[in-house]
């Protein structure tokens, strides 16, 4: 009998600030948050005797390299901001050598945890092999508040 796929979560955070353009409260001034990003992967245990793989379905730190690699350290201490909102844009392109991300949708929790599952997913899928899929992904904008993106 095939063992069912388990699932593991590696979390990390980051600092960023963005602003929600059309907002209608404190959320359309500048300001920045203490995200946490939780990447979850599904796959089966490894059976590798005598590998430092074996028992395991991906080491945390393969997790952390990859997240960090794509994700963490492109957003940590950036500014997100929407393509749409220009005036913003403009602005942050005249401070020299500021740490800027233009994201195609306006920067909510939602839009970059989608963000973070799309630009992970494929990368999870290609670097081992379809071994294991990556099935969620938890983005917290404040210890209270937070979006979910799991694999359909």
């Amino acid at each position: 009998m095939k063992p069912a796929p388990i699932s593991i979560t590696r979390r990390l955070e980051f600092d960023a600030g963005h602003r929600i353009p059309n907002h209608d409260g404190q959320c359309k001034h500048l300001h920045g948050h203490r995200y946490a990003i939780e990447i979850t992967l599904s796959g089966e245990i490894a059976n590798h005797p005598g590998q430092a793989d074996d028992g395991m379905v991906l080491d945390f730190s393969d997790i952390k390299r990859l997240s960090n690699q794509h994700v963490v350290e492109p957003w940590d201490h950036a500014f997100l901001v929407a393509k749409e909102d220009t005036g913003l844009v403009d602005f942050l392109n005249t401070l020299p050598n500021h740490k800027t991300v233009v994201m195609d949708h306006v920067p909510t929790v939602e839009n970059l945890a989608q963000a973070a599952f799309n630009i992970m997913s494929p990368l999870f899928d290609q670097a081992f092999a379809g071994r294991l899929h990556l099935t969620a992904i938890r983005l917290y904008e404040t210890p209270n508040c937070w979006a979910d993106v799991h694999r359909p």
